[in-house]
Formats: C-alpha cells, sequence, structure tokens
C-alpha cells in the first residue's frame, strides 16, 4: 500500500505588502495540521508565484494581502498560473478584502476568502478539502 503525499501548499504575498505575521501564521498552523508548506516570503510577482507553484507542485496556493492591492494581484496570479497550465490548482486568498472585493475575487476564480479573524481550523479544513476535491478529480 502506498502512503498519500502529503497536502503541499504554497503561501505567498502578492506586490509589495511588507506585513507577513498573518500568513506565517497561516503556514504553521497549516504545518501542524500535517501539510507541506512552501512560503515564498515578502514582495513576490503574480509570475513568482505562479512559477513557484508550478515547480513545488501544490495541491493549493494562499495568497495573502494587507495592501489593497488584492483586486488587481489575484487575478493576475489566477492569470499567471492557467498561462503555466495550474488552472486546476485552487487559489485561497486571506487578508484586509471588503466583502464587495471578495465576491468579484470570487467570480474570477478565487476558491475561498478568509477575512480578518477567521478561525485557524476553519483555514486548515477548507484547504484541506480544496486539495481533497483536486486530488479526487485526478489532478493532484
Amino acid at each position: 500500500m502506498t502512503a498519500e503525499r502529503p497536502i503541499r501548499v504554497l503561501v505567498a504575498k502578492p506586490g509589495l505588502d511588507g506585513h507577513d505575521r498573518g500568513a506565517k501564521v497561516i503556514a504553521q498552523a497549516l504545518r501542524d495540521a500535517g501539510m507541506e508548506v512552501i512560503y515564498t516570503g515578502l514582495r513576490q510577482s503574480p509570475a513568482m508565484i505562479a512559477q513557484a507553484a508550478l515547480e513545488e507542485d501544490v495541491d493549493v496556493v494562499g495568497l495573502s494581502s494587507l495592501s489593497g492591492a488584492h483586486r488587481t494581484l489575484f487575478p493576475e496570479v489566477l492569470r499567471e498560473m492557467r498561462a503555466r497550465g495550474l488552472e486546476d490548482v485552487p487559489v485561497v486568498a486571506g487578508g484586509v478584502i471588503p466583502p464587495r472585493d471578495a465576491a468579484e475575487l470570487e467570480a474570477a476564480g478565487i476558491a475561498r476568502i478568509f477575512p480578518p479573524g477567521t478561525p485557524l481550523d476553519q483555514i486548515v479544513a477548507a484547504v484541506a478539502q480544496l486539495a481533497r476535491e483536486r486530488r479526487l478529480a485526478g489532478r493532484g
């Protein structure tokens, strides 16, 4: 019997946002749940994030933004991922994202939006569910 590989998650901070405490807290919660987490660090371009997702063969990408540039950067990450054939990799997002922007981002393809204060166990469960659904569809 072959053991299933752990869920792999890329956590990224697109753009010039220099605040990553929240992203690090999420990354640690995902690790504590047994997932492999690749944290790209600060100030990543959408192309850099998409390329890292491809190279690391991730199941889910998590984006964090506190800068207010989410309406521009998150859709650009999605475009870069599609250009690399990663349209099947779910992308989740967190940070300071107003509800009206969250609806727009979900319509653009962001799988889940986690506003400030979302319990860590809910984020972990959602990421795990998205990864399982992707694998059940034969894409991971």
